[in-house]
C-alpha cells in the first residue's frame, strides 16, 4: 500500500502544484490570476471523465501495469510544463496530469480491499489517501518554495522527476493486480439508480470538493489581500496547513464517515465565512490552519463512506467518487476564478462557505432518510413475524378446536359416536 499512497501523493502534488505558483506562472506568461487558475480546472474537468473511462477501459489489464503507465504519463507531462513556451502548452500538459490523476485515483481507491483483510480496509485507506494531505504538507509548499528558489518551470520539473521515482517504487512494491471483475459503462449508472448511499455519496462529494476549492485555489491571494500576510512567510503557513491535513486525514479514518462530513461540512463553512472577512495575518495564520485539520479528513471519508455503500462494486463506487471528485475541483476552480476576477477576492472563500454549508445539509437529511428507511424494513420485518406468528397460533388453536368439536369436519368419528346424540 505504502507504494500506491507515494503514487497518490506524486499526483496530487502535480494536480496542485499551480495553487502556490499561480502568481508567477501568470506573470511570466502573461494571463491574469483567474486564467492561471485554469492549470487547476483543466486537469480536475479532465480527471472527472477519465476516471470512470480508464476503469472501464482497463478490462482485464492487470491493474499493476495500468497505475504505472499513468505514473509515467504524469511524469512526461510535468516534464513538458517545464519547457513550455507558452500558457497553451502548459494546458495542454496539465490535462495530461488529468488523464494520470483521474484514472490512478479510481483504481487505487478500490485497492484497500483486495489488499489487506477487512477489519484494516479503514486504515489502509487512510494511508493511501494519506497521499492527499501530505501532498499539501510537502508538495504543493515544496512547490512553492521551488518556485521562489529556482523558478516555476523547475517546480514542474522536480515533480516529474518524483514521477520517475514513482514509477520506479511501483515497478518494485506493487504485486500483480489482475481485475476481480470487469466494468461496464452501463454498471456505473446503473449503480447510481440502485444505490441510494452511492448517490447521496456522490453529491456530497460534488458539494464539499467544489467549495473546498472555489477558496484554496486561491489561498495565496486569500492571505495577500484578506490576511495581510506577508509573501514571504506564504509557503511556511501552506506547510502548517498541510500538517494539520495529516493529522485530520489520520483521525478520520477511523470514524463514521458521515458523521465526519457532517463536521467538515459545517465547521468549514464558518471557518471560510471568517477568512474572507476577518483582517489579521494571525487570525489568518489560525483560520488556515484549522481549515487544513478540518479538510484533511474528507478524502478517506468519502471514499469509506463508497466503499461502505458497496462493498461489492469498490471500483466501480470509486471511478463514480472520484469522477466526481475531480469534476468539482474543476468547478471549484472555475466558479473562484469568476469570483475573484468579477467580485473580488473575498468572494471566492465565501461561495466556499455558502457550498460547504449546503453540504452538510446534504449529509445531515440523507442520514435521516437512511435512518427512517431503516426503521421501516424493520417495523415491515416486526409485522411480517407478528402475522405470521398469529397464523400459526390460529391454525393451533382451529386444530384443537377440530380435534374436540364433534361436528367439525376432520373431528375423531369415536368422539362422534360417544356422542350422547347418538
Amino acid at each position: 500500500m505504502g507504494a500506491v499512497a507515494l503514487g497518490i501523493f506524486c499526483l496530487i502534488t502535480s494536480e496542485l502544484l499551480p495553487v502556490g505558483l499561480l502568481t508567477p506562472v501568470g506573470a511570466d506568461l502573461g494571463v491574469s490570476d483567474g486564467t492561471a487558475g485554469l492549470m487547476v480546472t483543466v486537469p480536475g474537468l479532465v480527471a472527472g471523465v477519465c476516471a470512470p473511462l480508464v476503469t472501464v477501459g482497463a478490462g482485464r489489464l492487470d491493474r499493476r501495469w495500468v497505475l504505472v503507465g499513468l505514473i509515467a504519463l504524469m511524469a512526461a507531462a510535468n516534464l513538458v510544463a517545464a519547457v513550455a513556451p507558452g500558457f497553451g502548452v502548459v494546458l495542454a500538459a496539465r490535462l495530461l496530469v488529468g488523464v494520470s490523476v483521474g484514472g490512478f485515483w479510481a483504481i487505487a481507491g478500490g485497492l484497500a480491499v483486495r489488499l489487506v483483510p477487512e477489519r484494516h480496509v479503514g486504515r489502509a485507506t487512510a494511508l493511501v489517501f494519506g497521499g492527499v494531505p501530505t501532498a499539501s504538507v510537502l508538495g504543493v509548499p515544496a512547490g512553492t518554495l521551488l518556485g521562489e528558489l529556482g523558478g516555476w518551470r523547475f517546480a514542474f520539473a522536480a515533480v516529474g522527476g518524483l514521477g520517475v521515482l514513482t514509477l520506479a517504487a511501483l515497478l518494485l512494491l506493487l504485486p500483480p493486480l489482475p481485475p476481480t471483475r470487469t466494468i461496464t459503462f452501463a454498471q456505473l449508472p446503473s449503480l447510481l439508480r440502485r444505490n441510494r448511499g452511492v448517490r447521496a455519496g456522490v453529491a456530497v462529494t460534488f458539494l464539499v470538493v467544489t467549495g473546498q476549492f472555489a477558496a484554496y485555489t486561491f489561498v495565496r491571494p486569500i492571505l495577500r489581500d484578506v490576511s495581510g500576510v506577508d509573501a514571504r512567510f506564504v509557503s511556511t503557513l501552506l506547510l502548517g496547513y498541510g500538517v494539520a491535513g495529516v493529522a485530520g486525514n489520520f483521525l478520520a479514518g477511523a470514524r463514521d464517515p458521515r458523521r465526519t462530513l457532517l463536521t467538515v461540512g459545517a465547521a468549514l463553512a464558518v471557518i471560510l465565512g471568517l477568512i474572507a472577512t476577518v483582517p489579521g495575518a494571525v487570525a489568518g495564520t489560525v483560520l488556515l490552519l484549522a481549515w487544513g485539520f478540518v479538510y484533511g479528513g474528507v478524502s478517506v471519508s468519502l471514499q469509506s463512506w463508497m466503499i461502505k455503500a458497496a462493498p461489492e462494486e469498490a471500483e466501480a463506487a470509486s471511478s463514480l467518487m472520484v469522477a466526481m471528485f475531480n469534476l468539482a475541483i474543476a468547478a471549484g476552480a472555475l466558479s473562484g476564478g469568476l469570483a475573484v476576477d468579477g467580485i473580488s477576492v473575498p468572494a471566492a472563500p465565501l461561495a466556499g462557505a455558502v457550498l460547504m454549508a449546503l453540504a452538510a445539509v446534504t449529509v445531515r437529511v440523507t442520514s435521516t432518510s437512511r435512518r427512517a428507511e431503516r426503521a421501516e424494513r424493520l417495523a415491515a420485518g416486526a409485522g411480517a413475524g407478528a402475522g405470521a406468528a398469529a397464523w400459526v397460533s390460529a391454525g393451533v388453536s382451529d386444530g384443537s378446536r377440530a380435534g374436540t368439536d364433534p361436528g367439525a369436519e376432520g373431528a375423531d368419528p369415536g368422539a362422534r359416536e360417544s356422542s350422547p346424540a347418538n
